[in-house]
């Protein structure tokens, strides 16, 4: 079994990713491979489960709550229906390692300032069109809010 904590999962898609806690490639996590009920399951949880090599990569198989040595979960299960339908935004709370979300006006104040960091020499226009296509991909994996 490896141990990891969900990066993101999207309850509404049935998917999400894992990093495991040796590091390495995050892992696929699918709602039909976890041993948990799905409500369970949210940005911070730790998780014990299976790799295997799927067609897109490593996947996650058998996958259930990480214990305590006292048969506790390491982090304790969101309460059904308490976890809306992508549960990216809302981070554990006891983990300090992971952050919230941002909203879109944060994310793309962040893109701007790395990319007149990185590139000086861009004009307004490129910028302006390189923050667009990072939004759009930030917007597809739930890395910010709304």
């Amino acid at each position: 079994m490896v141990s990891g904590r969900v990066i993101r999962f999207d309850g509404t898609r049935g998917y999400g990713f894992i990093a495991p806690e040796d590091g390495g490639e995050d892992v696929f996590l699918h709602v039909n491979d976890m041993l948990i009920p799905e409500s369970y399951v949210r940005s911070g949880t730790a998780l014990e489960f299976e790799v295997e090599d799927g067609d897109r990569g490593l996947k996650a198989s058998s996958v259930r709550l990480a214990t305590n040595p006292d048969g506790s979960p390491v982090t304790p299960p969101a309460a059904a229906g308490n976890t809306g339908g992508n549960s990216a935004a809302r981070p554990a709370q006891s983990d300090d390692t992971l952050c919230d979300a941002l909203s879109r006006a944060q994310y793309l104040r962040e893109v701007t300032e790395v990319l007149l960091e990185s590139a000086p020499t861009l004009t307004g226009t490129q910028i302006v069109q390189i923050r667009n296509r990072f939004l759009q991909v930030a917007q597809g994996h739930g890395w910010i809010e709304g």
